[in-house]
Order: C-alpha cells, then structure tokens, then sequence
C-alpha cells in the first residue's frame, strides 16, 4: 500500500520537525515528508486532522515472558499490545527461560515475532552463561545472531574481575553491555525502598547507596576498559549525577528511566499495594523529581516501559514475596503526555526519549521518519480519554497501579513497515483513492 497521512501534527525529533504537515509511504516505506515525491499515488488517504504523527516508538525494555513463561504472556500477545501502544521495536531482556544466551534462543525470540508480525524484537543477550555471573557469554555469536548488546539483566555480578574482563570481551565485539546497577550485598533480601516507608511497613528495604556504589563501581571500570555502556532503569537522583560527570569526562555511557518512576515514590506503598512493587524500587520525591531533572536536561536520554506482565499468582502473596514489575506498554504513552502537560518536558522531548533516542542506543535505523527508512509510524490523539481496565488493555499482564484510572491519550493508528498492525474503533477518517478508469 502506499498511504498519504495529510493533515497531522508530524513531530520527527531527529529530523527536527514539528508541523501540521502531510506523510507519505511507498512500498513500506517512508518517501516523503510535507511534499509528495514525484509519480505518488496513495492507495489510501488518512485524515489525521487534530492527530499527531510520530515514528513507531522503541522501547528499551519489555519483557514478553516468552519462552519460558507463557503462563504470564507470550510474544504474540505482547507485540499486539505494543500495537496498540504505539510501539514498532521491543528490546528483549536476556533473562528468559532459557537465558538468552545462545544463538538458539535469539533465533526462537525473532522467529516467534515474525510470526506476529505486529512489532519488530530485537533481543539482548547474556552476559554471563545462564547469567550465573560465572563464565562469559559467546558474545560474538550472540552479535552474529542479531544481538543489540549484552546484559546480565537484574542478576548482580558480585565478582568485580568478571565483570572486567566481560567489557573488555565486549568492547572487542563492539557491542555495548546494558547495565543494572545494584550492589547485591547492600540490597540483600530488600523488597522497597529504605527510608521511613519501609520501616514504618516492617519491610526490608534497599538503600539508595545499593545503586550508586555499583554505578561508582561500573564507571570506573568502563573508563580502564573503554567499554560502551548503557545503565538500565536509573531510580535515583544521586546515581544520575554520577552519570552526568562521566558523560562530562567523555565516557562512552547512556542512561535510562522506567516511565513509572517519573511519577511514583515509595510513597505509594502505604497500603502494601503490591502493584508498585518493582525493582529498582520507587523511592523519595527528591530521587522522583531529581530523575525529571535529568531527563529535562539530557543525563538520561531514552525513557522505556519496563513492561512485566505478571499472572495473579504472581500479586497473590505478601508484599516481599510478589513478583515485581507493572505491565505498562499501553500507558506508557499517557503517561508521557502526562509529563508534558506536568511542562517536565515538551512534546518533542518527550517523543524523542522515545523514539530515536532510544534507538540511538540500540544503533538501530529506527525511531525516525527519514525517507528511506521502513514506515514504522505511530498515529495517536493526545486528547481522546479512555479508562485503563479489562476491556482496554491487551496485554496478558493486568497488574498495573493505573487499573481504573482515567487516561488522556490514545493511539489510534500504529503501522510497522508500511501496513497497518493496529487501528482503534475511534474513527480515523479515511478513504481510499479512486482509481482512473
């Protein structure tokens, strides 16, 4: 199909566009941009009048409980509730089950997406052998396999001489290792945030310094290696202030910020709510706004869903013992508009700590509308108000702090390589072009 989008707010961060403008699609891909390129012809119009136009949105974490937990979700049913999120790229944590540390795995993960054929997955690989923090991952045959990069996902390598000699393994495969920065003997058994919450709850709780000491530690191992590196889900102020000096000194390190902790602190946990349970935890207003502050000023470039659908018998237990994690695909982007109206960011920021920024950090060709590249186009009201219940959300996983909120924002249209994966039932006006006789 080729497909003329006319009338719509266009925002291209990484072109610098923003501007009722029109779009134009050819063969899958994006060909023009404002003017139509010579000799187009749409086989469909869309009126995307009061509608904004962005690229497909990449998000840098997004567990589909695939292989290994279909009980929980399954790579099909996730990738359609990308769709309707508006999200084209889902990056795959390695800690599935099996780990994905064989190219035998990826290969399952990508196939599995093909199939759906509703968003695009690419996959991190292992760092460590069954991320036993033990032995070294074949990292090269993880990259040839189609690997973006390399992480031990949530499990902490404890050994300071293995995580060494993993970013110098690395940075000879030129691959960049996705790191979650937790000291394991600080947090011990901690389940939330240590502060006056977690004592007044009688839950153990993980100090602030659990995540800035292993930054501190990871830093200086990446200058004495040379090693790209990415810090995964950074929960507090102080952590994202030792990034912004290294980032100074010309570290080659990116950031990231979990959507949910841009709006939540430990606060929330007053009625043991294990919806807000996750980790990293939520933790002060001050870490919440300093995090705001960081992104506003670029120390954290890309914000993801960190989306984990959970069963109910994952919710069904004391707080310490659920399994954390919030299914956030589908509010992932009314949470972003929320940020916008809250003037955090402006419209466009916040596009790009979704779009290129993230895919930048991938090293994708995704996150843009440059003619050329596959037409992976997000198509969604900023006004339209929906409620976040089961008759809303696609996703497998319900467990979400958001259940029964009223949210402002929609996607109404998501196209990944040029056709169409998800379309709502609130008309968007179209027709196709009449063809000459």
């Amino acid at each position: 199909m080729n497909l003329h989008i006319k009338n719509g707010r266009v925002i291209d961060p990484a072109n610098k566009i923003d501007a009722v403008t029109d779009l134009y699609i050819a063969d899958g891909r994006i060909a023009a941009v404002g003017r139509a390129p010579r000799g187009f012809r749409a086989t469909e119009v869309i009126d995307a009048k009061k509608l904004v136009v962005t690229p497909g949105w990449v998000d840098l974490s997004a567990r589909m409980r695939e292989p290994g937990q279909d009980q929980k979700a399954t790579i099909a049913g996730e990738t359609r509730a990308a769709a309707a999120g508006g999200v084209t790229t889902l990056c795959c944590p390695p800690d599935t089950r099996p780990a994905i540390d064989t190219p035998a795995v990826v290969e399952l993960i990508h196939q599995r997406a093909a199939q759906s054929g509703r968003a695009r997955v690419v996959c991190l690989g292992a760092l460590t052998q069954e991320l036993k923090g033990e032995v070294l991952a074949a990292m090269h045959s993880l990259k040839r396999a189609g690997c973006m990069g390399v992480s031990n996902a949530l499990v902490p390598l404890t050994n300071t001489e293995i995580l060494r000699r993993a970013l110098e393994y690395a940075r000879t495969c030129d691959l960049a290792v996705f790191l979650h920065a937790e000291d394991a003997w600080l947090a011990g058994q901690g389940c939330i945030h240590e502060g006056a919450v977690s004592t007044r709850l009688g839950l153990p709780g993980i100090p602030e310094i659990a995540e800035t000491v292993a930054v501190a530690r990871d830093l200086l191992l990446i200058e004495n290696t040379g090693a790209r590196a990415h810090f995964c889900r950074l929960s507090t102020v102080r952590a994202a202030t030792l990034i912004a000096e290294a980032r100074r000194r010309k570290l080659p390190v990116t950031a990231d910020v979990s959507v949910q902790h841009l709006f939540y602190t430990d606060a929330e946990l007053a009625e043991f709510n294990s919806a807000y349970h996750v980790r990293p935890p939520f933790r002060s207003a001050r870490d919440r706004d300093g995090l705001r502050k960081a992104l506003r000023w670029g120390v954290i470039g890309a914000v993801c869903s960190d989306h984990q659908p959970q069963d109910q018998d994952a919710q069904r237990q004391p707080f310490a013992a659920t399994e954390p994690g919030i299914s956030a695909l589908e509010t992932w982007l009314p949470l972003m508009l929320r940020l916008v109206r809250d003037k955090v960011l402006d419209l466009s920021a916040a596009i790009a700590a979704c779009t290129i920024n993230p895919a930048r950090i991938l090293n994708l060709p995704a996150g843009t509308l440059t003619a050329g590249v596959e037409a992976d186009v997000c198509v969604f009201d900023p006004q339209e108000a929906w409620l976040v219940g089961e008759d809303t959300l696609l996703s497998a996983g319900k467990n979400t702090p958001l259940w029964g909120q009223e949210m402002q924002g929609r996607v109404r249209m998501t196209l990944l390589g040029g056709q169409v994966v998800h379309r709502t039932s609130s008309p968007i006006r179209s027709r196709p072009r009449a063809k000459r006789s």
